[in-house]
């Protein structure tokens, strides 16, 4: 018997308090074992429609096929929805430079095994034995900084653009998505959410509030965490519980 029908799930989206439209999007699908978020580019043109149509497809998906193909299914849908935007922004922009993107990071699950996808700065997290994992690594330029060595934490955030992202799916004729299998476990925890929900929050919050006996639970004191605070950004998270 699939492991999927044993996993409960729970989502949860806000506007924040500063932007006018709720860019983000999310899909939770606990009994096909498919979850995702995505993150319209935020002050570019269509975020919102991005991000959905990126739900709306992978929500459309077949589940049949093994494992490999569901993978393949994902990846080959994400690399044709950045040529279906890259092509609607050549027809319909009035202005030069505008981009119609998205962030997206997806987890699919069967039995033990499970891959996180992902474009852009969109995060995978895992709670295991009292420990917090980042499984995603930011498509962002402030990663890329840090991974060359190039500055220290402290000056890669001062970088005017340190936050700009290197992959999004519609930022580019080129996509490269990072794909990572992995095992899971009963009594694991996983958390998708976008940067509106992490950057606001300590890694020591997002743990305590996965330790949480629900999906539920851990999404309320999660939210509580950020709209006590700016909440600069919408914020989208996913909490799936074995």
């Amino acid at each position: 018997m699939s492991l999927t029908k044993h996993w409960h799930s729970a989502a949860r989206t806000d506007l924040g308090k500063v932007r006018a439209r709720n860019e983000d999007a999310y899909l939770n699908i606990a009994q096909h074992g498919l979850w995702a978020v995505a993150d319209g580019m935020g002050g570019h043109h269509g975020g919102d429609i991005a991000s959905r149509l990126i739900v709306d497809s992978l929500t459309q998906l077949s589940t049949a096929g093994d494992f490999e193909q569901r993978v393949e299914q994902v990846r080959q849908c994400l690399h044709w929805i950045n040529r279906r935007l890259s092509q609607e922004m050549t027809l319909i922009s009035e202005s030069q430079g505008k981009v119609m993107g998205s962030t997206v990071v997806v987890l699919l699950v069967d039995g033990t095994r499970a891959v996180c996808i992902w474009a852009g700065d969109s995060r995978c997290y895992l709670w295991r034995g009292q420990h917090l994992y980042q499984l995603s690594r930011d498509h962002s330029l402030l990663q890329q900084l840090l991974d060359e060595q190039q500055l220290s934490i402290e000056q890669a955030q001062q970088h005017p653009s340190a936050h700009a992202l290197t992959q999004a799916i519609g930022g580019d004729d080129r996509l490269g998505l990072d794909i990572l299998e992995f095992s899971v476990q009963p009594g694991d925890v996983l958390l998708l959410c976008s940067d509106g929900l992490y950057q606001d929050i300590s890694n020591k919050a997002v743990g305590q509030a996965l330790s949480l006996s629900t999906a539920e639970l851990a999404l309320d004191r999660l939210f509580e965490g950020v709209l006590q605070g700016a909440a600069r950004d919408n914020l989208t998270g996913v909490v799936i519980h074995l």
